[in-house]
């Protein structure tokens, strides 16, 4: 039974609020280890620790497959907060700045959507996973360092506004590797001469794979102990 992840399993997991994606790998490896201590795990696509949903975990054989998967577009849906910024383009960090949005009307959110379509250029956050000069971006963002961030190319398929509800703006993305929706949600708030942070995400899709399908870590982990649980008796 638990030869299926030395042979290789792709697992869909919602990960939880303020978990990393490291956590998870972690969690399922400390599981595994006394069965598989050699056991290869990764993950296919990093979530930010304030975000929610899903993070595909690869084993054994099937690690092969992670760049493969993490080429595959990505469905997000979340809300931005209009009229403040943070540091870190979301709620990790506190506000830093208010603007007055009384002004804004809901045409020029609808407006203002269609400049975000296609081919964007987009400097990631200073607080990102981005690696620059050997280090995470936000190893150095902590210490108080500023480090220039290469811009990238980044493609919105589609970008859709569910739910105006002032201050928040609710929406779902479609968008390619590679694509920070921090930093969307803070140029969005530019592109209004405003201010706007992200302060909920949730990863929906990567290319067919769905959260929908996706296991519970906790669930998941009882499984996988009632999986070696029954392989021991069977010795």
């Amino acid at each position: 039974m638990l030869s299926e992840f030395k042979e290789g399993k792709i697992l869909l997991i919602d990960k939880p609020l303020d978990w990393t994606s490291f956590d998870i790998v972690n969690k399922l490896k400390f599981t595994l280890k006394r069965s598989l201590p050699k056991l290869k795990i990764g993950h296919a696509g990093t979530l930010d620790p304030r975000a929610t949903g899903l993070l595909i975990i690869c084993t054994g054989k099937l690690t092969k497959t992670i760049n493969s998967i993490q080429e595959q577009f990505k469905v997000y849906s979340g809300t931005f907060f209009l009229g403040a910024t943070t540091e870190s383009y979301d709620t990790e960090k506190p506000v830093n700045q208010t603007f007055d949005i009384s002004h804004i009307t809901e045409e020029a959110i609808y407006q203002t959507v269609e400049q975000f379509k296609g081919v964007l250029t987009q400097t990631p956050p200073a607080h990102s996973a981005v690696k620059v000069k050997g280090r995470k971006a936000y190893d150095w963002a902590r210490e108080g360092e500023v480090v220039k961030l290469r811009s990238r190319e980044v493609t919105i398929y589609e970008f859709d506004i569910t739910k105006i509800d002032m201050p928040h703006i609710h929406f779902r993305i479609k968008c390619s590797k590679g694509t920070y929706i921090r930093s969307i949600a803070n140029d969005f708030g530019i592109a209004l001469n405003n201010g706007a942070y992200l302060t909920s995400l949730r990863r929906e899709n990567i290319g067919d794979f769905s959260v929908e399908d996706a296991w519970d870590i906790d669930e998941l982990i009882l499984d996988i102990r009632s999986k070696i649980d029954q392989q021991h008796e069977g010795i």
